[in-house]
């Protein structure tokens, strides 16, 4: 629990060790790091990667969120399939809206057995295998001679006249790196927070965030007999969800309590495996270490409850067990950065195109009931996508530093699409070539021209209108 009476205390001075300087360094080592730093490596800049944890990957890898969700819009219209192959069969055929670094990891992920390409079998979803992702990054952040430090948090930035230093704790004591252009793949915005960027957290009437979800891997599966019961009982099973009835029956009989009204898993590239999104923890706070701390102790425990349920009640589960969670809980939405455009949800769902676009979307509003039971799922018109614009990642309140990811300039609806992976990796690498420009120009990042921006990602295989 956080202290009752706020309390300050002054610390000591200290000494940082002086790690170097680089044009762009890259916070954050998820989707939207990654496309950041191929991004900006190839605009010509001289790049510096740092990440948190001791691997790559971000929520894909620390928090096993799994698959890849669909960057497809959708041009016709799903016509039923086989709802037991544990991954969506709701979306028909489309055209990928993403392009660039995405397709780049795509390609090295396939390569080395680690994912499975986007059609209509997978519900142009894509699954990969965690562990492989890793090892894919770090070959592609070497070829293409990007500077990396891992076991580094972020910890503050310090505004020098002509560039940024960025403060990281580590193993070794304190260290800065000092940067023409930040871009901040955090996720929670931590950067341009400490910078001094205004943000926005939650949906407007009471300021809660999308709950956290603890994602696991399950093993020994016999999908099989899954998919007997799955096709005994259609009205039980929608594709990758479902299972009321048993839900019922667990928590009427005091095994399962839960706050979502069923379970949702996923298909994996490897047999006999699936990934479990289905534990949720509602009214915490990403960026409160207390929320966290509560929510990792409640999300472990009902972790328990769901791998004892599938066991016990759900055909082709009787000899699983879970293999892996999530090094730390899933958060979908903490900060939103106050930019100087923010993305609505109306710009969304009306599929508005902008002039400064440097990347698109087409996946749903996808809004986990921040207190409760329930999802709310609306769908872009047919065949449709929407722009983000280069504005959304400028912070209006710094210089020097740009965002990308889930914490870009965005309402709380629009937030609930753009941040998904595929996206993220689109604005990151939107970011470094936007900070690349500036670094290698001597100039500001807001004073890019978005042509520009938008000519060099075209260059790099960007998917713009």
């Amino acid at each position: 629990m956080p202290p009752r009476v706020p309390r300050t205390v002054d610390l000591p001075p200290r000494r940082a060790l002086h790690a170097g300087s680089t044009q762009v360094l890259v916070i954050g080592g998820g989707p939207a790091g990654i496309g950041a730093a191929l991004g900006a490596a190839n605009a010509g800049a001289q790049v510096t990667l740092v990440e948190r944890y001791g691997f790559l990957g971000g929520n894909a890898t620390a928090a096993l969120v799994m698959p890849l969700m669909s960057f497809h819009n959708e041009v016709k219209q799903a016509v039923g399939g086989d709802s037991a192959r544990l991954l969506p069969p709701d979306h028909g055929e489309g055209e990928p809206v993403v392009g660039g670094v995405l397709w780049m990891l795509l390609d090295h992920l396939v390569r080395a057995g680690a994912a499975i390409r986007p059609s209509v079998e997978t519900g142009y979803t894509v699954p990969f295998d965690a562990e492989l992702f890793k090892l894919v990054l770090y070959e592609l952040l070497e070829t293409h001679e990007v500077r990396t430090l891992l076991h580094a948090f972020a910890s503050g930035v310090v505004h020098l006249p002509d560039r940024a230093r960025a403060v990281f704790e580590t193993k070794s004591g304190p260290l800065v790196v000092d940067a023409d252009v930040i871009v901040d793949c955090t996720g929670d915005g931590d950067i341009a927070a400490a910078a001094g960027a205004a943000y926005e957290i939650g949906r407007p009437e009471d300021g809660w965030t999308q709950p956290m979800t603890l994602m696991f891997r399950m093993v020994r599966f016999d999908q099989e007999e899954f998919t007997a019961y799955a096709r005994a009982h259609p009205d039980q099973w929608k594709g990758v969800h479902g299972l009321w009835d048993l839900v019922r029956a667990a928590t009427d009989a005091g095994e399962l309590d839960l706050p979502r009204e069923d379970i949702l898993f996923f298909a994996t590239p490897n047999a006999g495996e699936i990934a479990v999104n289905s534990t949720r923890v509602t009214e915490v706070l990403g960026t409160s270490v207390w929320d966290l701390t509560r929510a990792e102790f409640a999300a472990h425990r009902q972790l328990a409850q769901i791998s004892r349920f599938l066991r016990d009640r759900v055909p082709g589960f009787a000899d699983s067990y879970v293999v892996q969670s999530g090094v730390q809980v899933g958060v979908r939405e903490t900060r939103r950065v106050v930019g100087e455009y923010r993305l609505t949800g109306e710009d969304v769902l009306s599929a508005r195109t902008f002039d400064d676009a440097v990347a698109r979307g087409a996946y749903p509003v996808d809004i986990h009931n921040p207190s409760g039971r329930g999802t709310t799922l609306k769908r872009l018109p047919r065949g449709q996508s929407y722009d983000i614009p280069l504005r959304c990642l400028l912070p209006r309140d710094t210089e020097r530093i740009l965002v990308a990811g889930r914490c870009i300039s965005g309402d709380h609806v629009a937030h609930s699409s753009y941040r998904v992976m595929p996206i993220s990796m689109a604005t990151g690498q939107a970011a470094g070539v936007c900070a690349a420009l500036a670094a290698t120009g001597g100039t500001r990042p807001r004073d890019v021209p978005a042509a520009a921006v938008r000519s060099e990602l075209l260059a790099q295989g960007a998917n713009l209108r």
